[in-house]
């Protein structure tokens, strides 16, 4: 028997996600009130409208995000995006914010992470819904970014509000890993749940030409 492990957060009208950016707007496009004049008597139905930035909630990049010539999430192969063989690597407790070479290469080996998806467990998830969400939130180094490169992983996620740091104006650890093709996932959630390994990791975003970032319903899929 598998068990299927939810790591995505919820979407809900108002709530902004992503500091700086707009909440979306999730509302009737059609209700079921105003559906019974188009139906016989007893059909309703409800037609919903969205309106998002495509960083909302849990998402995943993919290279158009961070570069014009990379692929988008209708170029990726599906594949890409299912089943991919993963790893957590334990980041709760560390000196600081930056979770640098030193911590991942004393928790993991390079023939471990080589074609695996690596998500990185900091617990930071427990401040979402909360202003502290968005200060001070732990991430990868750039050289911490080019190890993982390096060793072979296909996919990067975190469970905290930016895989790179947010306080300039660079992001090393996005244009690393997306300038290789190597998935990231933000805003992962119930990461304490998995294993260490022996999981497969899914986030499938909708077929958008032209976008590079969306949300996805991450899971993990165990044993």
């Amino acid at each position: 028997m598998h068990t299927l492990v939810d790591l995505s957060h919820a979407i809900e009208d108002g709530v902004v996600y992503y500091k700086g950016l707009p909440a979306p707007v999730i509302c009737d496009y059609l209700s079921r009130d105003a559906s019974r004049a188009l139906y016989e008597p007893g059909t309703e139905f409800q037609i919903g409208r969205v309106e998002l930035i495509t960083n909302t909630g849990t998402y995943i990049d993919c290279p158009f995000h961070r570069y014009a010539d990379g692929r988008d999430t209708a170029s990726m192969p599906l594949e890409r995006f299912v089943d991919q063989p993963a790893l957590v690597v334990r980041a709760t407790e560390r000196d600081g914010r930056a979770i640098d070479v030193a911590q991942l290469s004393a928790l993991l080996s390079r023939p471990d992470v080589r074609g695996k998806a690596v998500l990185v467990h900091t617990g930071w998830d427990a401040h979402w819904g909360t202003d502290a969400y968005f200060e001070g939130h732990p991430y990868l180094t750039e050289q911490a970014a080019i190890w993982l490169r390096e060793a072979g992983a296909v996919l990067v996620g975190i469970d905290s509000f930016n895989i790179d740091n947010t306080d300039g104006g660079s992001r090393p650890v996005h244009t690393v890993l997306l300038r290789e093709e190597i998935l990231i996932a933000e805003h992962l959630c119930n990461l304490q749940s998995l294993p260490d390994a022996g999981f497969t990791f899914t986030a499938v975003p909708p077929k958008l030409v032209g976008v590079g970032t969306f949300p996805v319903r991450a899971f993990a899929t165990v044993g």
